[in-house]
């Protein structure tokens, strides 16, 4: 059977009763003791503090009117229902380019850079720089979500994404991510070589062999690199594992607690994790309400046991134009072991301002600025 290619537009309108119910639980929930200090893991008067205030001030509504200021769609690829915003810039010769997310964020780390991008001269920016924008909810995460079979890791998803571009009759584009959507967009570029004119990530996910000697002579940038790195791994990294093992047995805990969901998200979305900049309540709360309302907290891990358990990606470097825009209080990547694996890579920028994981949110000009620069000379 030839699978049905409509694209059907949509609108976020969740159930009062959804919500009545969320607003129970969060009263009824039961609280741990407290640890001797962070070092245990994410504060429980951190949880508490932002509990509270998804109880009884966050504004469920205006967050869902915010999103649906955008146009969007949803649409069956590969079997699997795949939600995204497709806004059209008002310069008709934009270029088009795809924005990917990662965990445990949403499509709303992107709002603040859709108005920039699309309509750069609105923004004091040259129209020149328009984008036409596709914004996809990632395979399993929220209005995507739930996924339905195996296998819904980067190399399936860049293929839908590539999928998806074809459906909007998109012949020649260009693509960006952050984290997961990081592993994303350089993967697009190789499923879709003749198609995809570059790709601009937050973070180059490429690290040592093993060999001492790969690290004889370093900069000080990638030293610094590789120290946040060893500090994400010895600190932070356990997530990671228990995703990649058996994110079903965390499952049943997600989807039962929202308190207990927000503070398993919180992990990587804290001071802390952010480099000491802390992100806004209704940042965080709301890519966790997406998550608790459409019921895909589950689903949404497995994507990292879908890469444990998959064929490598091909060994072969890269060859299409690469572009990075780190932030501190992130790992953006160590250039040494990125050039091994990228043979063109045209913009290197690792910015002094705290955008830390989610640059899109709190750097959004700097952002804006760097994929503007990154993909002029390719349109």
């Amino acid at each position: 059977m030839t699978e049905n290619s409509e694209i059907r537009t949509f609108r976020i309108d969740i159930p009062d009763s959804a919500l009545t119910d969320l607003r129970e639980r969060l009263e009824r929930t039961r609280w741990t003791d407290p640890a001797p200090d962070s070092a245990y893991g994410v504060r429980l008067d951190d949880v508490q503090r932002l509990t509270e205030h998804w109880r009884s001030a966050f504004d469920w509504r205006g967050q869902e009117a915010r999103i649906n200021a955008y146009p969007q769609f949803t649409t069956t690829i590969d079997g699997q229902n795949i939600h995204f915003l497709h806004v059209r810039s008002p310069e008709a010769d934009a270029m088009p380019l795809i924005l990917t997310h990662g965990w445990p964020g949403s499509v709303v780390e992107f709002l603040d850079v859709i108005g920039p991008l699309t309509d750069p001269a609105a923004h004091g920016g040259d129209p020149g720089d328009a984008f036409h924008l596709v914004i996809p909810s990632l395979p399993g995460f929220g209005f995507s979500g739930p996924t339905t079979d195996a296998g819904w890791g980067t190399e399936r998803t860049a293929a839908a994404w590539a999928e998806l571009m074809t459906r909007l009759g998109y012949g020649r584009y260009g693509a960006h991510g952050n984290d997961a959507g990081s592993m994303i967009s350089p993967r697009l570029a190789g499923h879709a070589q003749d198609r995809v004119v570059g790709a601009h990530v937050t973070q180059v996910f490429s690290f040592p062999s093993g060999d001492p000697a790969e690290f004889a002579g370093m900069s000080e940038q990638d030293m610094a690199q590789m120290q946040q790195l060893q500090w994400f791994l010895d600190s932070k990294f356990s997530f990671n594992q228990l995703h990649s093992q058996q994110p079903q047995t965390l499952a049943h805990a997600l989807a039962d607690s929202p308190a207990g969901l927000l503070g398993w998200m919180l992990q990587l979305m804290d001071d802390e994790a952010m480099g000491g900049r802390r992100l806004d309540d209704d940042f965080v709360i709301t890519n966790a309400a997406i998550h608790w309302l459409t019921n895909t907290a589950g689903s949404s891990i497995r994507f990292y046991y879908e890469d444990a358990n998959s064929a490598p990606a091909p060994a072969e470097p890269s060859t299409f134009p690469l572009g990075l825009a780190g932030f501190a209080g992130d790992f953006s990547g160590v250039r040494r072991f990125a050039e091994r694996d990228h043979k063109n890579i045209t913009q290197w920028h690792v910015h002094d301002a705290p955008g830390g994981h989610y640059a899109a949110h709190l750097e959004p000009e700097l952002l804006t600025s760097d994929i503007r620069g990154f993909f002029r000379p390719l349109r």
